[in-house]
């Protein structure tokens, strides 16, 4: 079982039709984010498909930092050490 939790509504695909995928994921245990480009080191966005990609990482930071607040029993805020 994976510790990363995927955006499911999130289909987006490279413009130019080669099937590279974009993947946006949260650590269920430590909060962090992923950001993949699957199957390629590069992808090319229609700018409606990068707005949805940024969405998407909006959300997913807002979940990785109840994630860090739940693990940080004591505290109403996270603790950041990069911050």
């Amino acid at each position: 079982m994976s510790a990363y939790s995927s955006d499911l509504d999130l289909k987006v695909t490279d413009a130019t039709g080669n099937g590279v995928e974009v993947d946006v994921a949260t650590n269920l245990l430590t909060g962090t984010i992923r950001l993949s480009v699957l199957w390629t080191q590069e992808i090319h966005l229609h700018p409606d498909d990068a707005e949805r990609v940024a969405q998407s990482l909006l959300q997913a930071a807002e979940h990785g930092r109840r994630i860090v607040r739940t693990h940080t029993p004591g505290t109403d805020q996270p603790t950041d050490p990069g911050r």
